[in-house]
């Protein structure tokens, strides 16, 4: 591909053989831009201390002609903060960025993808993210290069200013949302998705989960924001593997996913209208008790995706 003018955002940590695949792939695109986030090692983890000076010294060996911004933190922040001092800091410099993290491989195209669509939807406040995620499982949706779902998923992603500058990290509105039954409207009455969202922001809000991407989630609906996602999935998580901070089941039908490039030129949607056939896959399948059940059976079963 032609040379990247949209600024890349790298979240590395304490992994550098998954860092060093991913920024080969990065490399690919050549981003004239790299802003670099770092968390610090974890007290009582004392392996922390080589592996995230290991996986700092993997930005060290970057040889295409970029200017790299480094943004290091020497104490561990947590997933929570950790991501989100690190977009404001980018954010601050940047209007827009593609933002992956140090176990989401690309395809190239991904970076393509990205940067035709923030430039497209880039004053369109109806679009809050795109995604290089499709987790249809073989279920084509459209014969449209995308389609906008109310999901953002986050491995591998691309976001503007204008849409990251209402995230509440606090998720101050939450017992607003939920006292007056909010969810309800945004997830059109079904009861199920009320029911297990509830639960995941309720346990964001006390602390007993420690995440950034739940209380983007919220914010996303709150803003009534879009969210695009590719018809083929575009990027894989390669980092479902003993000793992931959020994921270490390898067998799960999400690990290391297969990707298909993007063919251009993209063919658009007419209308930013979400596919709500596709969102209630993804309730079922991806976030519920059912998916669970289904993820472990999978597991069981050796399978890795859903015909």
């Amino acid at each position: 591909m032609s040379e990247l003018l949209t600024p890349v955002v790298f979240i590395i940590f304490n992994r550098p053989d998954t860092t060093w695949r991913v920024l080969n792939r990065i490399s690919a695109a050549k981003p004239r831009c790299l802003y670099v986030l770092a968390d610090g090692p974890r007290l009582g983890h004392p392996e922390d201390i080589q592996n995230c000076q290991g996986t700092r010294s993997v930005i060290d060996s970057i040889d295409w002609e970029c200017e790299i911004f480094k943004n290091y933190s020497e104490q561990n922040l947590g997933c929570k903060k950790r991501v989100y001092t690190g977009l404001n800091w980018v954010f601050e410099r940047v209007e827009s960025a593609i933002i992956l993290e140090d176990d989401c491989l690309p395809d190239i195209s991904f970076f393509r993808f990205c940067e035709e669509l923030l430039v497209k939807y880039r004053d369109d406040e109806r679009v809050s993210v795109i995604s290089g995620n499709n987790f249809q499982f073989d279920h084509h949706r459209t014969n449209d290069s995308y389609y906008f779902s109310r999901y953002p998923h986050c491995w591998g992603w691309a976001t503007w200013r204008r849409a990251w500058q209402h995230c509440d990290i606090e998720m101050a509105d939450w017992p607003t949302v939920r006292d007056q039954g909010l969810l309800h409207d945004i997830l059109s009455r079904d009861r199920a998705a009320v029911g297990y969202w509830s639960r995941k922001f309720q346990q964001t809000y006390t602390g007993k989960i420690n995440t950034w991407d739940y209380p983007w989630l919220l914010t996303c609906w709150l803003q009534g924001g879009l969210s695009i996602l590719p018809n083929n999935n575009l990027v894989s998580n390669i980092g479902f593997k003993p000793g992931g901070t959020h994921h270490s089941n390898g067998n799960t039908p999400f690990a290391d996913m297969a990707t298909i490039p993007m063919e251009f030129p993209l063919v658009h949607p007419k209308f930013p209208v979400r596919h709500a056939q596709a969102d209630a896959f993804t309730q079922l399948y991806q976030f519920s008790t059912i998916a669970q059940v289904w993820r472990r059976l999978m597991s069981i079963l050796g399978f890795r995706c859903l015909r």
